[in-house]
């Protein structure tokens, strides 16, 4: 007997758990399996209405208290970095760039855990295993690639195959209209080089050299000092009541934290477009 894999995506619902971004808020996530020879059509469609990829699953805040978690993308072309960004890439101009397969390496690794035990001890990856990394970095069904930065070493120039320490490390998926920054991790001891603000300059350098018009970069959420670094950046989105819209620093955007600011669960399945058509999917049990 032949198993073919259902021609629509399933949607379903994780339970509700403690939100990382908001005290006293709960999480909830509407998902899909990402899977077959159409998954890396799927991961585009569906990257462009504010879903995300973890591993072989597709994932979207569907909390039942608010909305705020909005996904974020920059568009590339109209991205001018402000002074203090200027100043982050000159401070890191001592680390090269190497893109890889996505292969989990134990150097990766060792960063990796010291620089969870450092800034997110208390986080949901806090007890991710090596076994664990490897499947976050390796299970991957589309073109995804590991970009790393290193240092170079004291008799080595630019564009030499740096020698020197891992400094940093970008899990990044290639779309049809962009790059996703899926995870990042960085050294620890350098965190007043402001890497993660590193690397998403240098992720809209690859962008704009490979003609892709957008950045991904995961959920920005009004409320969460964890998140207020996305905002400094020019011309970024935000994706909001279905469609992406210019993030705008002095707009009040409490309102995406009202219990009343959330559809519900099947309006929101229904309001989904798939790959190559234009009907709409309700939600399976």
């Amino acid at each position: 007997m032949r198993h073919t894999l259902p021609l629509a995506p399933q949607f379903y619902v994780t339970a509700p758990q403690e939100c990382p971004y908001l005290d006293g808020r709960m999480e909830r996530k509407l998902f899909t399996a990402l899977q077959g020879e159409h998954a890396e059509t799927l991961n585009d469609t569906l990257s462009k209405q504010g879903f995300r990829r973890s591993q072989n699953v597709l994932y979207r805040p569907s909390c039942a208290e608010c909305s705020a978690c909005l996904s974020a993308r920059i568009r590339v072309a109209d991205f001018q970095p402000s002074k203090s960004q200027r100043r982050t890439a000159k401070r890191n101009a001592i680390l090269e760039r190497r893109a890889r397969a996505p292969w989990a390496s134990e150097d990766q690794y060792e960063l990796f855990r010291r620089y969870l035990d450092t800034r997110h001890a208390e986080g949901g990856m806090a007890d991710m295993d090596v076994f664990e990394f490897a499947a976050m970095i390796e299970e991957t069904p589309i073109k995804s690639r590991v970009i790393e930065y290193a240092e170079r070493g004291p008799d080595q120039h630019p564009g030499d195959d740096a020698n020197g320490p891992l400094r940093a490390v970008c899990l990044t998926d290639v779309l049809e209209d962009g790059l996703s920054m899926v995870y990042s991790f960085y050294d620890p001891d350098w965190h007043r080089k402001s890497l993660g603000t590193y690397m998403i300059l240098d992720h809209i350098d690859i962008a704009r050299e490979a003609g892709l018009p957008y950045i991904y970069l995961g959920y920005w959420v009004p409320g969460s000092p964890k998140m207020d670094y996305k905002a400094t950046f020019s011309s970024i989105e935000i994706y909001r009541d279905n469609h992406w819209t210019p993030l705008i620093t002095d707009e009040d955007y409490s309102a995406e934290l009202h219990p009343l600011s959330t559809d519900p669960i099947a309006e929101q399945v229904a309001s989904i477009t798939l790959p190559d058509t234009a009907s709409k999917v309700h939600r399976e049990a």
